[in-house]
Formats: structure tokens, sequence, C-alpha cells
């Protein structure tokens, strides 16, 4: 088993730039890291704005331009295999969950609040929470309060602003379900 692991960590350093283990290092000072980070090359390195929150991240890879940021007393976890792609936000102002093997496409937006209150009210925050094995489009956004159930797929440009079901494609600004997946799209269980 060690061996195995041994053997794929070879294979991963002898195919990956060493400015992307330097960035992901570099990257690592700021959050709660297990496993590998890589922060690949091609652009500005992934930003992290904590403002007195938690950052927990295990072994994943970001592209160039990813901004993550975190309020205080907020938390923020992203799980292995995740892999989020160029010029991505996350806003955690309570709490935001991304699972294991995400995909996550370009210019997307991840946020748990509206920033901001209207009428002299503070901003509406509720959590957000990404299951295993999601794959999000290009420029979706996932706001607050949004549960998206494990395999599901979000089509680039949706914007979801309610529940997505396990397993199911969403699309169109309106997010609406188009289809259903009869297995997760990595066959993983």
């Amino acid at each position: 088993m060690l061996r195995k692991k041994i053997d794929k960590l070879i294979r991963l350093l002898a195919t990956t730039p060493p400015s992307a283990i330097w960035r992901g290092l570099l990257l690592r000072r700021h959050v709660r890291a297990a496993g590998l980070i890589l922060a690949l090359p091609g652009g500005p390195s992934p930003r992290v704005t904590n403002r007195g929150g938690k950052i927990t991240v295990e072994a994943c890879c970001f592209e160039s331009g990813v901004l993550l940021e975190v309020h205080r007393g907020a938390t923020l976890s992203i799980g292995s295999g995740t892999y989020i792609n160029r010029n991505c936000y996350v806003v955690a102002a309570e709490s935001v969950q991304i699972g294991r093997r995400v995909q996550i496409g370009w210019d997307v937006v991840i946020m748990d609040t509206d920033l901001h209150g209207h009428s002299g009210r503070p901003p509406c925050v509720k959590p957000v929470v990404i299951e295993d094995e999601v794959w999000i489009g290009c420029r979706a956004l996932i706001l607050k309060g949004v549960r998206v159930g494990r395999g599901a797929i979000i089509a680039a440009g949706a914007i979801v602003t309610k529940n997505v079901p396990a397993g199911t494609i969403v699309a169109s600004p309106a997010a609406e379900v188009i289809s259903s997946i009869t297995a997760p799209a990595s066959g993983i269980p």
C-alpha cells in the first residue's frame, strides 16, 4: 500500500510543473491543508482573503486567479481531488462545503451571502453544500442556502438558487432540471 502511494507521488511529481508545487506551498500557508495542493501556473496565483474564519483544504488543484474569501467565524472546506478552474470566486460568510472530486469550471461564483443588506437589514446568510463528484460549468452561480446533491451537473451559466437533487442535470439561467443521471459521473460509489 505504501509502495503504491510512493509510486503515485513519483508519477505526479514527474508530470507536474515545479512552479505548481511551489505556488501550492505558498497557498498552503493560508489554509489548513491535508495533502498536496497544486496551484497551476499561467496567471496570478490563487489568493486567500481570511477575515478570521477557518479554511480547510484537502489535496486538490487550483488554477490561476482563484479567490477564496472567508469572513470572521465562517468555515470553508474543500475536499480531496477537487479541481477549481480559473478566476473562480468562493465567499463564505457562514459555511461553504465543497465535497471530494468536484470539478468547477472557470468564472464560477459560489457564495453563502448577499454580501450586503437591504432596507437597513443585515445581509442574508445561509450555508452552501456541494456534495461529492459534482460538475459545475463555467460562469455558473451557486447562491446562498443551496445544497447540490452528489453527482449532479450544473450547466454553464446556470444560476442556482434552490437545492439540486443528486444525480440530476440543471441548465438555463433558471437552473431547471433537464435530465437525470443513473450513476455518478465518475462511477465511484
